[in-house]
């Protein structure tokens, strides 16, 4: 069994209060279509999505970053073609687990290994934002708790070249983890 966990891939991260820019807008396509695909094929998906509390002096990324994906706020919302999505998230409600977060793993304190391993999930498919933060270390914790793991290379972006190419080595060199491309992935 395998699952898509959608990282990030809210205004705030693309085009809001500390944004990707660019390279996240050019995944806007790919994200959508591979999150319709898996919940179509039947495939449990997580939208796995940063929360901040405003003001809050405790959390270690107040001091790293600008304020984002504030509680309660826009910059939380799905961007682009994957907030549009709504009619097929209501068809697939029981499929898909909507996940607050509040480090950048996102096994960091949540359920989501306890969702993926009662489903029987053992290979986890990663897009969103960004590459070598949230998606890496996301994936690093999969790789820890044992799950095979597949990174779509367009479908993930970040805030600087150098750091998104060295995630896609990281990934592929030292996690052991399948990375592709859309052209690889139809094979």
């Amino acid at each position: 069994m395998k699952a898509l966990i959608v990282i990030d891939y809210t205004y705030d991260f693309v085009v809001g209060r500390l944004p990707v820019g660019q390279p996240a807008i050019d995944i806007e396509d790919r994200i959508a279509t591979l999150t319709h695909e898996f919940l179509v094929h039947g495939d449990y998906v997580v939208m796995a999505v940063d929360v901040h509390e405003e003001n809050d002096p405790y959390h270690p990324e107040t001091k790293l970053f600008p304020p984002h994906n504030i509680r309660h706020t826009g910059g939380r919302d799905l961007y682009g073609k994957l907030g549009m999505l709504g009619v097929l998230y209501d068809a697939h409600k029981e499929r898909i687990h909507w996940m607050d977060k509040t480090r950048y793993s996102s096994f960091a304190g949540t359920d989501l290994e306890i969702k993926l391993r009662e489903r029987g999930i053992t290979e986890i498919h990663l897009i969103g934002v960004c590459t070598d933060i949230c998606v890496l270390h996301t994936a690093v914790d999969a790789y820890n708790k044992g799950f095979q793991i597949t990174i779509h290379e367009d479908a993930v972006a970040s805030f600087n070249q150098a750091g998104h190419d060295w995630a896609l080595g990281h990934f592929k060199d030292t996690l052991g983890a399948n990375v592709v491309r859309i052209w690889e992935a139809a094979k």
